[in-house]
């Protein structure tokens, strides 16, 4: 809003070097007592990985262990958190990936403590990496969303404007978390191209991304009633099983996802068509 005043989080690696701005009039909803830095010690690490067990409730076979936020802080990818003072309450990991001869970061985790939710924090982490990779020569932040998931679907491609074209059935395999209940892990694979026309413009400009619609995709609001009910949970199969065809047909004829709508009732639609910008 004009004439507003912006808050500032600001981050340092683990020795207190490279502070990066986390700056965006529309995060002002996240506290002002949350800084947002990467992790300095192994002691935060070790948070990262209690609050990751908060969150998705794994059994030990499926928690990313302790050594796994040390490797990634250690070869190139990132464990940002957020802290309300010495407290962590979310945090996001990366690891650094190749292909085709192009490096970037595969983001695996982001974790924000119930609390802390519907504060702008998760979106204020993508932004804190998103900075970060840039800085040090990244041009693509990848990761994995169910595509289930309404609020996430709408963070990831109309607030961060990532886009999608690739789907992985069962990705990760049954899990142990009351958040799967069962059901295949599918997932949506994000394609953030940090420096791009879309995401510059949507995240610098603040300028919504134009593109023709082709195909849509919907995602009924009841998913997450479905999802906890043991005699609705057929239903929420069926739905997953009818977008995994919808869209391993769409992305085979060369359509990418480039946008998602909320209506009143809740349901998601997600927006397919063709993106033409061949990224940097």
């Amino acid at each position: 809003m004009a004439g507003q005043s912006k808050k500032t989080f600001t981050a340092k690696d683990a020795e207190g070097r490279g502070d990066f701005q986390v700056s965006q009039s529309e995060r002002m909803s996240v506290s002002e007592k949350i800084a947002i830095r990467k992790c300095r010690n192994i002691d935060e690490l070790r948070a990262c990985v209690d609050l990751q067990r908060e969150v998705w409730k794994f059994e030990e076979v499926d928690l990313v262990p302790l050594r796994m936020f040390v490797v990634a802080e250690k070869i190139g990818g990132q464990v940002i958190g957020a802290f309300d003072g010495d407290t962590l309450v979310g945090y996001a990991l990366s690891v650094p990936g190749s292909r085709n001869n192009r490096a970037y970061l595969h983001s695996h985790m982001l974790a924000v403590r119930e609390s802390f939710r519907n504060s702008g924090l998760g979106r204020s982490l993508k932004l804190a990496q998103r900075d970060d990779a840039i800085a040090r020569g990244f041009s693509l932040i990848e990761w994995t969303f169910d595509p289930l998931e309404i609020k996430n679907a709408y963070l990831n491609i109309v607030r961060l404007g990532a886009i999608a074209a690739k789907y992985s059935v069962n990705h990760y395999g049954f899990s142990t978390s009351h958040l799967h209940r069962g059901l295949p892990t599918d997932r949506l694979i994000a394609e953030w191209w940090l420096k791009s026309k879309r995401v510059t413009g949507l995240l610098d400009e603040e300028r919504a991304p134009q593109f023709t619609t082709v195909k849509k995709v919907q995602v009924p609001a009841e998913i997450y009633a479905w999802r906890i009910s043991q005699d609705d949970l057929p239903k929420a199969a069926e739905a997953l099983e009818r977008n995994r065809r919808e869209f391993i047909q769409a992305f085979s004829e060369g359509l990418v996802v480039l946008g998602y709508e909320r209506d009143a009732a809740g349901n998601g639609t997600f927006l397919l068509g063709k993106w033409e910008e061949e990224p940097d």
